[in-house]
């Protein structure tokens, strides 16, 4: 695996779990609140919080369109819940008014769709992606997708509300583009930030 610097947006959320996740890897790890910030990334991870608050801050940074242009060019990044949100193409379930998306990921997602923070709950994930042994989820007033485009492949699903034998899909991938419902930075397991590790440094390896 080549070195990597990876980015963490800090405009609000869980940015910081997410550090402490990389740098127990060994990986470089920095904040990003600035354009200017991510000229020297290898990849960028924008993390759970509150997806308007994240897409407002954004909007008056200026970062929305630094942001698009990351995203659509290719670049490696990974959202979780209010991350996913961001990176989809289109979301339901919105406020008044709507937010900003970044897009990218041809995926819907519904903003809402597991409730509030009360109706917030813990499953364990079948994911081959990253072995054989169940990856323990946290999702925390937590976001689904609804519909993904045939270029998207699914990594995980979980019961959809109501019926047990229904499923939505909660992570998702897309080349370098990753996208997870819940939050591994609020576990122990280190297999996703592992795994996103490896598409970063695959795709440096493979532009390089």
């Amino acid at each position: 695996m080549s070195e990597v610097r990876l980015g963490v947006l800090a405009l609000q959320g869980a940015f910081r779990e997410h550090i402490a996740m990389l740098q127990r890897l060994n990986v470089e790890a920095a904040e990003v609140r600035l354009a200017g910030e991510l000229d020297d990334l290898d990849g960028l991870i924008i993390p759970g919080g509150e997806s308007t608050s994240m897409g407002l801050v954004a909007e008056r940074w200026g970062l929305v369109e630094p942001l698009r242009q990351w995203v659509h060019g290719g670049r490696p990044t990974w959202g979780t819940c209010a991350g996913m949100i961001l990176l989809a193409e289109h979301a339901t379930g919105q406020k008044l008014g709507g937010q900003a998306l970044i897009g990218g990921l041809d995926v819907t997602v519904n903003r809402n769709y597991f409730g509030r923070q009360v109706d917030s709950f813990e499953a364990d994930l079948n994911v081959p992606a990253l072995g054989d042994t169940p990856f323990h989820a946290v999702f925390i007033r937590a976001p689904a997708i609804t519909a993904v485009a045939e270029d998207v492949e699914t990594l995980a699903t979980v019961a959809a509300l109501g019926d047990e034998t229904e499923s939505v899909v909660t992570a998702v991938r897309k080349g370098p583009i990753l996208a997870t419902a819940f939050h591994p930075e609020l576990t122990g397991d280190l297999r996703w930030h592992r795994f996103f590790v490896q598409i970063v440094s695959d795709f440096k390896s493979c532009s390089g």
